[in-house]
């Protein structure tokens, strides 16, 4: 299990139509804006984000990257490593966004559809692929969480371990973006699983959800709607 001497707050930078949105339990019509890209970005890295994780959602439902100029200024404007998902379906668009200035790239339905993605990707760019494992009762989805796939996440997550991933997203979307507060039984329960970083995501809503994520062995916790609506700072949840 990693240990959480090194726990990050990587704050979410999630894109549609070109603007920063969060939607409740990844479901379209439910997003609320705030704004534009960078001025989000430079806010959080101003605020002491030494990560962003940026999501291409137009990318995530349709397969496509919506998003990409939107992306590409986030990438110049800030001088912190940067991981991104939402759309990245081959390997040629994993090596041409690390090449360009991404540090990581985040697979989902790539990854459940043909899991040698992985370790294609990571033979040149060792630890750049992190794996997205989005579950809704216990079951991966991918597509945007729209479709199941049958997997159990554990099974999922040792599966990519062996494939060379350099850590595993695991976002509970049963409680994303509600602020209902993270489950902590399952993050528990996947850190344990592996020996690569666990990084958690879905449910935050206090300090208490960032500490828990720490404590059930996650390596990092990425925060959305609970700092942009201000139900804690980011320099707060950083002494967490």
């Amino acid at each position: 299990m990693v240990q959480d001497s090194g726990f990050e707050v990587i704050p979410a930078v999630d894109v549609q139509d070109g603007e920063v949105v969060q939607l409740v339990q990844g479901e379209r019509g439910t997003e609320k804006r705030y704004g534009d890209p960078v001025d989000a970005a430079r806010r959080w890295v101003d605020a002491g984000a030494r990560t962003l994780h940026l999501v291409d959602l137009d990318g995530a439902f349709e397969g496509e990257r919506g998003n990409a100029a939107a992306i590409e200024a986030v990438v110049d404007a800030v001088d912190v490593p940067i991981q991104l998902g939402g759309g990245i379906r081959t390997v040629a668009d994993a090596t041409n966004l690390l090449d360009r200035g991404v540090d990581r790239v985040i697979l989902g339905t790539a990854a459940v559809e043909r899991p040698k993605i992985v370790a294609e990707i990571s033979e040149t760019h060792p630890g750049s692929v992190v794996v997205s494992l989005d579950a809704k009762d216990d079951e991966v989805v991918v597509s945007g969480w729209t479709e199941g796939t049958g997997l159990d996440p554990v099974e999922a997550a040792t599966r990519y371990a062996d494939l060379g991933a350099g850590a595993l997203l695991f976002t509970d979307v049963d409680v994303e973006g509600r602020l209902d507060g993270v489950r902590a039984g399952r993050i528990e329960r996947l850190a344990d699983a592996v020996d690569i970083p666990v990084i958690a995501s879905g449910g935050v809503a206090t300090l208490d959800d960032v500490r828990a994520c720490r404590e059930a062995g996650a390596a990092a916790v990425v925060v959305g709607t609970a700092l942009y609506e201000g139900a804690f700072t980011l320099e707060a949840a950083m002494e967490v």
